[in-house]
């Protein structure tokens, strides 16, 4: 066991030799030890509060909208384990729990709820550091501030970090269960985990890997402690399945999230996305590089590196065959190994290398997110996905004002927000009708009788440098992913299968929202 890099013991000194000296050691020790890490949250909190103030007004986005607000409303309001307004799934309460108490002294908006998720990100950059001051034990460099350094400025943790949604809190608690199992303390890690697998299902991984270590080690009886979290989540799906008749909640979900991906080309090409997203996008090929260094110079053959790759391995097969949407949150759990590992392979490069590579992977990952990739990309992977926020709420009060009584036809996420304003778009709901999707079969198809407004946007990056405007990739990649539904017309194209006028657009950064008017709705009631 390789030792930790905030041992307690000053120096290795043992404690049975100087019993009255090394006490005093000791204590002096926990107390150093426990203001660096107060320090260190007061650091955090200051920087995620001030970084994140402009944004902690804005609505709920997408996923937020779509399943975790209302779950933890349900629970708020009417003590509902499980959803009622949402269709139900797999997802374990506790965060909804976390929510719904946090609501309870607070109050209810979402700066609130912003600012309970920023409360656990500052313990997830704790955790983070903690995890990496083990992995670089003795390391040159101090690569642990480095490694958390770019967790916090990585565009993909930036924006999670005040998301009411799961992967955020799932990188607490998987960090603690491998800081805690690293550290020899198995009853600890079981215990974390436990907490891991109540925030988010494919956190069992955890525990998983750890038994299956320990087992290898012949270390039977700390092997059976990880039996417990494997326990704990089997009794959610038992409880879940007598509550809704499916063991995720819904037979849909089954289908799309297990079904679906197992595909072998959906699978292979997921894959793909994952690493490409962990090694190669935002620069990381520069943290990439100097990993491949390190590993050429024998850094990761250590016991505590070899579990830690394991679980990070571990982690990104199940997310990719468990996954439908392949969404890179999935994979901020391992983010921290990964930065972890960047930083000690830096660590051994000569210091001029070193301090040029590190600063240019800081820099670019912190304009990573203001600054969009070339190709299409989920907005809540930095930024942009406040600019949505924004696009769409300006787009709401322009229809409550000038459309309040409208029949509105559009797609997901929008109908939700006209039509709950506990999401913070609209003071009250709007009738919505909504559509499948806004492909052309779909829009030619359409009775225009039926709707007196059609509101498009974009749900998706589309850059002029898309490679996907070429027919041959989007036919492929479509065929991969999609096989079952059309793509979405481009914004230019939608006049010409629309026969309403257009009232109004808006645009922010590249997104756009487009509102269309029925003429003779302007004739009937004077709009």
């Amino acid at each position: 066991m390789a030792k930790s890099g905030w041992s307690l013991n000053p120096a290795g000194a043992s404690c049975s030799s100087f019993p009255v000296r090394g006490a005093q050691a000791g204590s002096a020790a926990v107390r150093g030890f426990s203001k660096r890490c107060a320090t260190l949250v007061w650091l955090f909190a200051l920087f995620l509060s001030l970084s994140h103030f402009p944004f902690l007004r804005l609505p709920y986005f997408w996923d937020e909208a779509g399943q975790f607000i209302p779950a933890a409303l349900d629970l708020f309001h009417s003590g509902f384990w499980i959803p009622h307004s949402v269709p139900p799934n797999i997802h374990p309460p506790a965060i909804a729990a976390y929510l719904a108490v946090w609501w309870r002294v607070v109050g209810f908006s979402p700066a609130t709820t912003r600012t309970a998720m920023l409360l656990l990100a500052t313990f997830e950059g704790l955790a983070a550091y903690l995890l990496s001051l083990t992995l670089c034990d003795r390391l040159p460099g101090r690569p642990a501030f480095l490694a958390v350094a770019l967790l916090m400025v990585s565009p993909i943790f930036f924006a999670q970090s005040m998301l009411a949604q799961l992967d955020g809190p799932a990188l607490l608690f998987t960090c603690l269960s491998l800081l805690l199992f690293l550290q020899d303390r198995p009853v600890a890690a079981a215990g974390a985990s436990i907490a891991l697998v109540l925030v988010k299902e494919t956190g069992v991984v955890v525990p998983l890997v750890f038994a299956i270590w320990l087992v290898c080690e012949r270390r039977w009886r700390q092997a059976a402690w990880f039996a417990g979290p494997v326990l704990i989540l089997c009794l959610w799906v038992v409880f879940l399945s007598r509550k809704t008749g499916y063991w995720a909640g819904n037979a849909g979900f089954v289908q799309y999230n297990l079904d679906y991906p197992l595909h072998p080309a959906r699978f292979a090409a997921s894959l793909l996305r994952r690493l490409y997203y962990l090694f190669v996008a935002n620069f990381h090929w520069i943290g990439t590089a100097a990993i491949i260094y390190g590993w050429r110079k024998g850094l990761f053959t250590s016991r505590s590196w070899c579990v830690a790759w394991t679980l990070a391995f571990a982690h990104v097969v199940l997310v990719t065959g468990l996954g439908g949407a392949v969404l890179d949150r999935y994979l901020l759990p391992i983010l921290p190994f990964v930065y972890a590992a960047m930083a000690a392979g830096l660590s051994l490069c000569p210091p001029l290398c070193r301090r040029v590579c590190s600063v240019a992977l800081l820099a670019c990952l912190a304009t990573g997110n203001w600054i969009n990739p070339p190709y299409p990309f989920p907005y809540e992977d930095n930024l942009a996905f406040t600019d949505f926020l924004k696009l769409h709420k300006e787009a709401a009060a322009y229809l409550a004002r000038r459309y309040p009584g409208a029949r509105i036809g559009t797609v997901w996420p929008l109908t939700a927000e006209l039509s709950q304003p506990e999401l913070d778009f609209t003071n009250r709901p709007m009738a919505v009708r909504s559509l499948p999707d806004l492909a052309a079969p779909t829009l030619q198809t359409l009775d225009w009788d039926s709707i007196q407004v059609l509101v498009a946007f974009s749900r998706d990056w589309d850059p002029p440098s898309n490679p996907f405007h070429s027919a041959t990739i989007a036919g492929f990649w479509q065929k991969i992913y999609s096989e079952e539904r059309s793509p979405n017309v481009r914004r230019e194209m939608i006049p010409a299968l629309v026969p309403f006028f257009i009232a109004g657009r808006f645009e922010r950064h590249g997104q756009w929202v487009d509102i269309y008017v029925n003429p003779h709705m302007m004739n009937d009631h004077g709009y």
